[in-house]
């Protein structure tokens, strides 16, 4: 089962809306389903909840050490609790999914990502899981860091938010440590598809809309303003 769900992202107000703490976003849900409330925990350097579960305890971590140093926080309630990397789900941002999408993993590289790379050497293993949180790139290597810290747009952000919500119908799944169905929910729920724009009124169509039938007043055909 996982034992230690974690949210990455950067303390402080400045930070809260920024494309880099999606995993903060996504914590915070998981803590209003769970009725779960976070409070500060000198000794993890984090905001901590305890979450009780007939299998046993699972803590909630939000890291307050900036993302470079996430491992610093998420590796000291690790050790104290015995809790082994396959334990561990971090959720955080991902560059190569766009808006609205995610996706579940065990292991692999850090991609760059500074909070994973923390991790990997805080916990000296990359066998933990991730739920990648889609939030788009911004096409040019040297513009990723900007991108990050800043404000994705409504549209991509409502994407971000939806997908967070269907994220938490896998909650279960992953506390009970059913990862096959997690990532079933997970893979299977995609963002619903935009509808496609009306056809425009074509140039003689429109005309013939806006043809005051005869003997009526200008103004008063149908469908004219009123």
């Amino acid at each position: 089962m996982i034992r230690l769900m974690v949210g990455l992202g950067n303390p402080g107000p400045e930070y809260e809306a920024t494309r880099h703490n999606a995993g903060f976003w996504w914590l915070g849900a998981v803590a209003r389903q769970l009725k779960a409330t976070l409070h500060a925990e000198r000794g993890y350097h984090g905001l901590v909840a305890r979450v009780n579960t007939p299998a046993g305890p699972v803590w909630l971590l939000e890291p307050q050490t900036y993302m470079n140093l996430s491992g610093k926080s998420v590796a000291a309630l690790a050790r104290f609790f015995k809790i082994a990397p396959e334990e561990i789900l971090v959720a955080h941002d991902e560059l190569d999914l766009p808006p609205g999408e995610m996706k579940l993993k065990q292991g692999g590289g850090h991609a760059g990502h500074n909070g994973l790379r923390d991790i990997h050497v805080q916990l000296g293993s990359p066998d933990y899981w991730r739920l990648r949180l889609g939030i788009g790139h911004p096409g040019v290597k040297t513009e990723v860091a900007d991108y990050v810290l800043g404000k994705p747009m409504r549209e991509h952000r409502e994407a971000i938010d939806a997908c967070i919500v269907r994220s938490l119908t896998a909650v279960d799944a992953l506390l009970a440590g059913d990862m096959s169905k997690a990532t079933l929910r997970l893979h299977t729920s995609k963002p619903p598809r935009p509808k496609p724009p009306r056809p425009a009124t074509a140039p003689n169509e429109a005309a013939r809309a806006e043809k005051p039938a005869a003997g009526d007043p200008p103004g008063t055909a149908e469908g004219a303003a009123g």
